[in-house]
This record gives structure tokens, C-alpha cells and sequence, in this order.
């Protein structure tokens, strides 16, 4: 038995979480192990902060190992310890079902629409021949978008188009078909004289992803409609669409100048990753392709593309108006797209779904991490020492306290958290109205803006960087830090001075 046990050990730990290195399958049982010590001998509480730090880091190696089985196994560890119940999990993922389906339908419906999208953002990228210029359009537009849409649904579209270019590019210079887009992160059939201008490209992509991802944060903190904690903000203050516009203005609106300009100034003096340039025998290969598709482009493609142009502008048109849950108007466009352009075949379909199956699943558990969080109150002094403060340094230190939490926390459930303490002194008379709305502003621009300091921060963050986009592009969890940090510094010095001495 026990030399069938000496041959059997290396299999399983070669099994176990697969490619990932062998350091890192032995720090994630480790890890696992400490976490049942520091359980036993300091507290479920201090034990949940380890658990805490230690899903952080599986998110930051996420170039190294999907975080969903390392992540999944620290979240299984809480609720077996106790730490928090099933029933709390999926109290949690009810809580988050409306992002669940969003993710599930919307990301399915922009791959049917991937070829339009392409065929505009190509359009667009030879258009605009200034890096500067071409950067600020990704980033305002993404802006523009998210303060309407949701931030995943522009982020999907961005993701998808920045895929296509890279396909585009990447057939070329290897000179072979593509059969699986997994291929698309490894450069060994590429030729040595075109794998300069391969890495200038990604270079490229990497530096519009990110001003787009920074963008859908400019966005959604400007509207009701912009993020999810907006509603539940505006719901406990009984704010309108336009209303609330009008209380987060003095803050989003020079934010959103801060953040183009900062957009601007990172292209024009290439820092933080920024400023590589589209390479011009890229530009020329687009420009061809686009030509020759246009010549071969016969009456089935051009009528694919109107049914995708026109399904695209009642999506818009839904989501701006919210005629339904996000996600069912996700839904609703597959539906559409899947009848008018004939897909009706179950492996196109599972093609399509498969981009957004691994973040929702992911999401599960990220939903367990957040009720280890509630059930062992981990914010709890956090809040409390924030609310012992009064009038101008409160609204400051809310701001402050929100966006730290939000950057290693669901922004969400942060703002529940604030927003159910301050309606509740709102209503035995502890504060009055309008530093209640004050407080609110602080609220929703706190888990808005410093949380574009980490990927888990922010949900299109997260989304970008466990996608498949993320190692093609070389994007991994440090990189994103260091290339959103002048973005986290700029707007959370314009939002503190903004909530300190703008509001009324």
C-alpha cells in the first residue's frame, strides 16, 4: 500500500491544477493548510482575511492558473470551516444573478455581432492615424457607452474587436490557418521578422484595452443606470435619472476631464506601458482586408450585416431605456441574431456561449468570498470608524473608505453596507438631508473610481483579465495594476478634492 501510495503522489500532484507551475500547486496547499491553523489558533475572522488575501493573489497569478480552481478550493475551505453557509453563498449569488445572465446572453450576443464590430472599429482605426487621438476616442467612448450600458457589455464589445484585429493580424504574419484562438498566445509559428511587429500590435491593443477599461468607470459613476450599486444608491435617497445626475455632477464631470486627460498625456509621453503605436504594414493589412472583403461581400453578407446593424441599435436602444433586465435583453438579441442569421446549429451556439462561461463561474465563487466578508463582518471596523466622523472629513473619509474596500471587494456589496448605515441614521435623525446626499455622492464615487486600482476592483477589470484576451495580449494582473495606477492616482485625487469641497 505504501509503495502503490509512492507511485501514485507524483501522478496526483502532477494532476492537480493541471500546467499551472509547481511552486504555485504547492503554495495553494499550503496556503490551505495555514488556513485551517490560523482558523484553530487566531479565529475565523483573522482566517477569513487570510482567505481574503489569498483569492487576491490567485486573481493576480491568473496568467499562471485560471483562478477558478485554486479561488473555488479557498471558497469550499470557508464554508466547510464555517466561516460562512451555504445558504449565505447562495444568497449572495441571488443577489448577483442579474450580472450572471448579463454575462451569460450579452457576451453571447456580441459574438454574433463580432463581424460588424470589427468591420466598424477597423473603420475607425484607420481613420484615426494619431495614437493620441485613436486612445481618447476608445476611452470616451467606452465612457459614453457605460454611462447608458453596462460596464461588461462594452467591455465584451472592446474585447471582441481588439480578438478580431489580433486574428486578423496574427493569420497573417504566421501565414497559417487559425484553428483555435487558445493558439493565439504562443508566437512559435510565427516568423522572426514578423514577431517585432506582432509585439508592437499587442503593445498596441494592450494600451486601448486599458484606456477603454478605465473608460467604462468614467461612465458608469455619471448615470443612475451607469453600475448596479448607482440604483441601490439612488433607491435609498429616492433619487431620479435626473436627479442623480445632477448630485454626482461636481464630481464625475471633472473626474471624467481628469481621466481623458490623463488618457492623453500617458499616449503622448508613453508611460505606464502606453504609446505603442498601430504598426503601419498592420494599418496596410486592415485597409486590405477591408477593401477585398468589400469587393467579395456579396447580397448573404450584406444582409447579415444589416441584421446585425440593426440588432445592435435595438439593443442599444433596450438597454438605454431598461425595457428589461439586462441580461433577458442579452437574451432577447440572441434570440434574434440566431433565427435571422441562421444559427441554428448547437456548436455555433456553444461557440458563442463558451467566451463568457469561466467568468461566470468564477463569479460563483467570487459570491463565496463576499459572504465570508458579511458573515465574518471583516469591514465592520472599517465602518465604524468612518461613520464616528462628522460633517466635511466624513464625506472625504467615506469616499476614501468605500473606494479602498471596493478595490479588494465587490463594489456592490460595499455600497450596501454604507448606504443601509446611513439610511438607518438617516431615518432616527443622525443626519440630516443634506449631508445624507452628500454621504450618497461619496458613497457612489468611491466604489466607482480608487477601485480601478485592481482588477478585482472593478467587474470589467475582472472580466479582461480571465478572459481569453488577457494572454494573447500578455495582460496579467501586475501589468493591469501598473498600467490603471496613474488612472487610480488621477481620479481618486480629482474625486477626494471633487466630494471635499464641490458638493453643495
Amino acid at each position: 500500500m505504501s509503495s502503490t501510495a509512492q507511485r501514485l503522489r507524483p501522478a496526483a500532484l502532477a494532476l492537480f491544477l493541471g500546467h499551472a507551475p509547481h511552486a504555485y500547486k504547492v503554495a495553494v496547499l499550503a496556503a490551505l493548510a495555514l488556513n485551517v491553523v490560523v482558523w484553530a489558533v487566531a479565529g475565523p475572522a483573522v482566517a477569513g482575511w487570510c482567505i481574503v488575501g489569498e483569492f487576491i493573489v490567485t486573481l493576480a497569478l491568473a496568467l499562471k492558473c485560471h483562478p477558478l480552481a485554486p479561488g473555488g478550493l479557498l471558497a469550499l475551505q470557508a464554508v466547510v470551516l464555517g466561516m460562512t453557509t451555504p445558504q449565505r453563498v447562495y444568497e449572495e449569488t441571488q443577489h448577483g444573478l442579474p450580472v450572471i445572465l448579463l454575462l451569460l446572453f450579452m457576451v453571447t450576443a456580441i459574438a454574433f455581432m463580432q463581424e460588424l464590430l470589427v468591420l466598424v472599429f477597423t473603420r475607425a482605426l484607420l481613420a484615426l492615424r494619431s495614437r493620441q487621438m485613436l486612445a481618447v476616442a476608445f476611452c470616451a467612448t467606452a465612457a459614453l457607452l457605460s454611462a447608458f450600458l453596462d460596464a461588461l457589455t462594452v467591455m465584451a464589445v472592446i474585447m471582441a474587436v481588439s480578438l478580431g484585429f489580433y486574428r486578423i493580424v496574427f493569420i497573417a504574419a504566421s501565414g497559417q490557418p487559425l484553428h483555435d484562438d487558445a493558439h493565439l498566445a504562443h508566437d512559435a509559428h510565427v516568423p522572426p521578422g514578423r514577431q517585432a511587429e506582432l509585439a508592437q500590435f499587442r503593445r498596441a491593443l494592450r494600451s486601448l484595452l486599458m484606456h477603454a477599461a478605465v473608460g467604462t468607470a468614467l461612465g458608469g459613476v455619471c448615470t443612475l443606470v451607469g453600475e448596479p450599486q448607482n440604483l441601490l444608491i439612488a433607491h435609498a435617497i429616492g433619487w431620479d435619472f435626473a436627479a442623480f445626475g445632477r448630485a454626482v455632477a461636481p464630481v464625475s464631470l471633472p473626474v471624467a476631464g481628469a481621466g481623458l486627460l490623463t488618457c492623453l498625456l500617458l499616449e503622448q509621453f508613453r508611460l505606464f506601458g502606453f504609446g505603442a503605436e498601430v504598426p503601419a504594414g498592420v494599418r496596410v493589412l486592415l485597409r486590405e482586408r477591408v477593401e477585398r472583403e468589400a469587393r467579395q461581400r456579396g447580397a448573404r453578407e450584406r444582409w447579415s450585416l444589416r441584421v446585425q446593424a440593426a440588432v445592435a441599435a435595438l439593443l442599444v436602444l433596450a438597454l438605454s431605456l431598461h425595457w428589461a433586465e439586462a441580461g433577458l435583453i442579452g437574451l432577447a438579441t440572441v434570440v434574434l441574431l440566431s433565427a435571422l442569421l441562421g444559427v441554428t446549429q448547437e456548436p455555433r451556439l456553444a461557440e458563442a456561449m463558451k467566451t463568457a462561461l469561466p467568468f461566470t463561474a468564477l463569479l460563483g465563487v467570487f459570491f463565496a468570498i463576499v459572504a465570508v466578508i458579511h458573515d465574518q463582518q471583516l469591514f465592520r471596523p472599517v465602518v465604524s470608524a468612518v461613520l464616528a466622523r462628522h460633517g466635511a472629513a466624513q464625506v472625504a473619509w467615506m469616499y476614501l473608505a468605500n473606494g479602498v474596500l471596493s478595490a479588494i471587494s465587490d463594489n456592490v456589496f460595499v455600497a450596501s453596507v454604507y448606504i443601509d448605515e446611513l439610511q438607518r441614521q438617516f431615518a432616527a435623525g443622525q443626519l440630516d438631508a443634506a449631508q445624507f446626499a452628500r454621504l450618497a455622492v461619496a458613497v457612489n464615487t468611491g466604489t466607482n473610481l480608487p477601485s480601478v486600482a485592481t482588477p478585482n476592483g472593478q467587474a470589467a477589470f475582472l472580466f479582461l483579465l480571465t478572459s481569453l484576451v488577457a494572454p494573447v495580449l500578455r495582460l496579467g494582473y501586475g501589468r493591469m495594476v501598473w498600467m490603471a495606477l496613474p488612472y487610480t492616482v488621477m481620479l481618486t485625487l480629482t474625486g477626494l478634492l471633487a466630494v471635499r469641497f464641490l458638493l453643495p
